[in-house]
């Protein structure tokens, strides 16, 4: 019996692949499903507290903190 994480994850792909065009191709589905798994692991990061302030983003890059 699968658990309530992957139901979670089953139901928000059917509703992400039912919000595509009747004309969707494969590659339309694969890019939504890719781009809501990552923005859930952004939200993730940030419900973790993985996340960096721009000015330590600004400073590994070596660019000035003026914009």
């Amino acid at each position: 019996m699968p658990n309530s994480k992957q139901t979670d994850v089953k139901t928000a792909a059917r509703e992400a692949i039912d919000q595509l065009p009747d004309d969707a191709t494969w590659d339309d589905v694969m890019y939504r499903l890719y781009v809501r798994q990552k923005i859930d692991a952004g939200l993730r990061d940030v419900e973790n507290g993985h996340t960096v302030t721009t000015a330590e983003v600004r400073r590994r890059f070596g660019l000035s903190d003026e914009g």
